[in-house]
């Protein structure tokens, strides 16, 4: 079968691809309001776009459902306070992260709404999750409008990870992290690894 991605209905391209590019990290971005609400949402569009000075990508996308085609919370927030943190999602944290993930009004606090701990940055306003073991606070660099999606590039200012995944000389354990990766509709668990040639 061969496709002409001008010739489908976005919803229909969006399922190709969310099958096709994976399995994507997901980015557990932490932003907060100018009234000083916590929000806390996943997106996995998300990648390293540079490593000196690090900025790190997220492509945030539109509001769907009740908010269909609105700008999304995190989006708003990172605009404003031009500011947010990355927690990494490990596959222990699946639910909480799916539940961050859902539609609820702009003053509902989802670190609560998740039941997860917020703890303070160290350069940067939003919160940390607690329970995640890797944050990566940033600082806004650049939203560059990309057709339906924002392309929000963030300056690391500061990483913080846990002593129960770190391997020492900058190396992370993936096996104890067991990063959370997102495979079109359905999440993959990192468990098994091996070097190439095999």
């Amino acid at each position: 079968m061969d496709l002409t991605p001008s010739d489908l209905k976005t919803k229909d391209i969006y399922k190709l691809l969310t099958g096709s590019v994976v399995p994507r990290p997901i980015a557990w971005v932490s932003t907060v309001s100018e009234d000083d609400v916590l929000n806390l949402a996943p997106f996995s569009f998300f990648t390293v776009a540079s490593t000196k000075p690090v900025i790190l990508a997220i492509s945030i996308g539109q509001g769907s459902g009740e908010r269909q085609g609105a700008e999304k919370d995190t989006l708003a927030n990172i605009r404003s306070q031009q500011e947010f943190v990355i927690n990494v999602v490990s596959s222990s944290l699946g639910n909480e992260m799916q539940k961050s993930a859902e539609s609820v009004p702009a003053e509902v606090d989802e670190f609560q709404y998740a039941g997860l701990t917020p703890i303070d940055s160290k350069t940067v306003k939003p919160k940390r999750v607690k329970e995640a073991s890797i944050h990566m606070e940033c600082k806004l660099h650049q939203i560059i409008p990309l057709g339906s999606n924002a392309l929000v590039l963030g300056e690391m200012t500061h990483y913080h990870i846990q002593d129960d995944v770190y391997l020492g000389n900058y190396k992370v354990d993936l096996e104890k992290l067991s990063p959370l990766g997102r495979l079109a509709g359905n999440y993959s668990e990192s468990k098994e690894f091996f070097t190439l040639p095999r």
